[in-house]
């Protein structure tokens, strides 16, 4: 299988280059679109084999990379699941591709990115070794980067792009140094060979610090989440879709695979920042989807409160790990690689969700919608699943792994350190009142977009979209509900990995009764999703059945009811800021939003004014001192180019002496 994957991903690679040669093929999207499809699928197909099966590490070595090491490429357990999560998304967001790429004005803008950056994600997650990892990952921001600057021509845009690609080289410096300090003054670079190497705690701490520094940069950590809300939104729905449900995700298989492979045990203490960092994350990510008004950038900053939430499953993970309680550290893994999946389906959906009510109708500005529901009715029942999943609500799949979390979260009082015993219960609250937000942020998007009165003449005339968009995201909201209902299947294929990381699983599940889930032990707590389904349609059947075996025939049409002022205008009705008003003004420390009313006096036919402004303090507090910072060193350094020769070889001179100091310091 390791041989079919690394192919695979050449293929892809290779696939880059074919499809610029294309560019005046009117058929190349589909071929480029289609082949990438088939592709993910089998990608996806060889990670359930592995998983499956349970085979061992599989390994192969390839005559390029650094001279002295070549680059290795391993397919083990852990691989295995991110590559049948990338297999999945890759697939799923290629048939969507397909007829989604039929209104992109610019293919040739789309077309040699798309496949290559599936393939560098996929030598992401094989790669056996640090060069070929970094090379992999620098290879995997750049052909996004392009992708996310498809529309070059919109100003917001080329600031999105710049941004992201300053955001992603520093997170590839941090994850240099981190590679490099794991493989020490030997230069052992090899996946196997850093296993071996026993580190000092500092020093351990020190990668781990790193680690989240550079993969939490990639999938949106706070505070490094900024460029997230703007790339994600600007790039086309398909490839959001994949930066968002899939992207992220090897970034966080990368920071797994260091913490809890490579890098060995770490004390109990270092988990508490990956716990914090998760649960604050998840907060102010779903705070800012709750009251912004770009559809896009809701999902965005959704992303963000999803990451958090696996984060926090990630540092339970290690502290239960680092109290010798293999046990419950393969349980709060468990939940974090689930959710990792979970999110990968429905956010995906709704990404092509959006794209789709894009292409109908040209805008993804909540208040510019409304009423699709009779204009779009396929692409409303699919959402509707999609805002269920995400919201975690049973018996869809988001909430098995958040309900995993939380039976988590309720086994830290067996915690020896009494920080930890008050901390996870904290950080369980934040996460549940994300939770709770999420639930509202998901009823503002889809009651504005598809309930209510058209606020607009493109909502008004908008249409169903292809057949090939339906596909995908019918495909996608399945998976949903399958892994809802039949969640034990899942937790049953991961065990291998979560085994490999923490040295223990949850027993098996598959085999129990009504396939309920039983993580820790019947006394403690079970759930089934097959159960749930049951209830709902039974209840739900049962209901529209009194109410047409009851209820009056008669149809009855009347006006909405307006508070007594008959105005049939719809931007009378709810919208989006009439949602998000109340979290907002409750909020507003977090969000720093202000309120500005200009009320002019009787007699002036000037109109009212309501704006409201709100600010993400972490670019204000953090990002926009550091660049007034670097503005002010590069215009006072400015001078340097103006030296004589004498200054510049003293320079050279004094630089070397510092190097050679510092290399003598480290020997």
């Amino acid at each position: 299988m390791i041989e079919l994957s690394a192919a695979i991903a050449l293929g892809l690679l290779a696939l880059s280059l074919a499809a610029a040669a294309m560019r005046g093929l009117s058929a190349a999207s589909a071929v480029v679109y289609g082949t990438s499809a088939a592709f993910s699928l089998a990608l996806a197909l060889a990670g359930v084999w592995t998983l499956a099966t349970q085979a061992g590490a599989q390994g192969v070595h390839l005559p390029i990379g650094l001279p002295w090491i070549g680059a290795h490429l391993t397919l083990d357990a852990l691989s295995a699941v991110f590559l049948m999560l990338l297999g999945v998304g890759g697939a799923a967001a290629s048939v969507f591709a397909i007829g989604y790429g039929r209104h992109e004005h610019e293919p040739h803008r789309v077309l040699p990115f798309y496949p290559g950056f599936l393939g560098a994600m996929t030598m992401v997650v094989l790669a056996g070794d640090a060069f070929t990892f970094l090379l992999s990952w620098e290879v995997m921001s750049l052909l996004s980067w392009a992708l996310v600057l498809t529309n070059h021509r919109a100003e917001e845009t080329r600031a999105a792009g710049y941004l992201y690609l300053v955001m992603a080289g520093f997170g590839t410096m941090v994850l240099l140094l981190a590679f490099g300090l794991m493989a020490g003054p030997e230069g052992g670079y090899e996946f196997e060979a850093m296993r071996t190497v026993e580190r000092s705690p500092a020093l351990a701490v020190l990668v781990l610090a790193l680690m989240m520094i550079g993969a939490g940069s990639k999938a949106g950590l706070l505070p490094l989440h900024v460029w997230l809300p703007a790339a994600h939104p600007a790039a086309p729905s398909h490839v959001s879709a994949l930066m968002s449900g899939v992207m992220t995700k090897v970034a966080l298989y990368g920071f797994i695979r260091v913490a809890f492979d490579l890098l060995g045990p770490v004390p109990w203490w270092m988990s508490v920042p990956v716990i914090v960092a998760g649960a604050l994350t998840a907060v102010v990510g779903i705070l800012f989807a709750n009251i912004d008004g770009d559809g896009k950038r809701v999902l965005a900053y959704s992303t963000i409160e999803n990451i958090g939430v696996i984060f926090a499953a990630l540092g339970l993970a290690l502290a239960f790990r680092a109290n010798g309680m293999p046990a419950l550290a393969a349980l709060a893994l468990t939940a974090g690689l689930i959710h990792a999946m979970n999110h990968m389906l429905f956010k995906s959906l709704l990404f092509m969700v959006a794209g789709a009510v894009l292409n109908a109708t040209g805008r993804r500005d909540l208040d510019g919608l409304g009423g699709l529901i009779h204009r779009m009715p396929k692409t409303a029942v699919l959402a509707l699943v999609g805002v269920t999943a995400i919201s975690a609500l049973p018996p869809l799949n988001g909430f098995v792994s958040e309900w995993l979390l939380f039976q988590a979260v309720l086994q830290s009082p067996k915690l020896s350190q009494p920080g930890l015993q008050f901390l996870v219960p904290a950080a369980g609250g934040l996460l549940a009142l994300a939770a709770a937000l999420a639930a509202a942020a998901f009823v503002r998007f889809y009651g504005v977009i598809f309930l209510g009165r058209a606020r607009s003449d493109e909502a008004r005339d908008a249409h169903e979209v292809d057949r090939w968009s339906l596909g995908a995201m019918a495909g996608l909201a399945l998976l949903c509900v399958l892994a809802g209902i039949l969640p034990g299947v899942l937790i049953d294929l991961v065990a291998p990995a979560v085994d490999l990381a923490v040295g223990a699983h949850l027993p098996m599940q598959a085999n129990n009764n009504w396939f309920t889930l039983v993580p820790v032990a019947v006394v403690h707590s079970s759930y089934s999703g097959l159960l749930v389904m049951v209830f709902v349609v039974f209840s739900g059947g049962a209901s529209a059945w009194l109410v047409h075996r009851l209820a009056s025939r008669r149809l009855r049409r009347a006006p909405a009811w307006d508070c007594g002022f008959p105005n049939a205008d719809p931007v009378t009705q709810y919208g989006a800021g009439s949602f998000s008003q109340p979290i907002r003004r409750v909020m507003a420390p977090v969000l720093a939003a202000r309120e500005t009313v200009v009320m002019p006096p009787p007699g002036d036919a000037t109109p009212a004014r309501h704006e409201v402004q709100t600010e993400d303090l972490a670019w204000a507090r953090l990002y926009l001192p550091i660049i007034a910072a670097i503005d002010y060193a590069t215009t006072r350094l400015n001078a340097l180019q103006f030296l004589t020769i004498r200054r510049y070889l003293s320079l050279v001179f004094g630089s070397l002496v510092l190097l050679l100091t510092g290399l003598a310091i480290w020997n």
